[in-house]
């Protein structure tokens, strides 16, 4: 039987619903959807920042488990504003290699769990 490794939130930072932050499962990865929220508790306003601040937890996140984000093999997206599409696929293309971009699906969803929350990125990746 593979081993189950479960990635927890930080402790005693900001709350977290409860869940993982990752848990691996033999050489896959399988990452929570991760939000827009500063190391300080802050949300910002704009898009693009919201999508750098998802971004860098994102390879945080990998990085904890030993990959990376050239091994991420799907990626789930999930914004709440429609026009907001062309810039994620902008700033998307700019945050993963042309020759190692995941699969990927994107939804325009009506609310996420934070009001403030413009989108939330999830994934899986291969581990080594």
């Amino acid at each position: 039987m593979l081993p189950i490794t479960r990635f927890p939130p930080p402790a005693g930072g900001r709350p977290y619903p409860p869940l993982s932050l990752a848990v691996a499962h033999g050489n896959t990865l399988y990452v929570s959807g991760l939000g827009p929220v500063r190391a300080d508790g802050t949300i910002p306003a704009a898009f693009a920042d919201q999508f750098a601040v998802v971004i860098g937890h994102l390879r945080d996140v990998l990085a904890a488990a030993g990959t990376d984000p050239t091994r991420i093999l799907k990626c789930n997206v999930l914004l709440v504003r429609a026009e907001d599409v062309a810039e994620m696929n902008r700033l998307y293309a700019a945050a993963f290699p042309a020759s190692h971009l995941p699969a990927r699906t994107t939804c325009v969803v009506a609310a996420l769990p934070v009001p403030e929350f413009l989108l939330e990125i999830e994934c899986i990746a291969a581990l080594a």
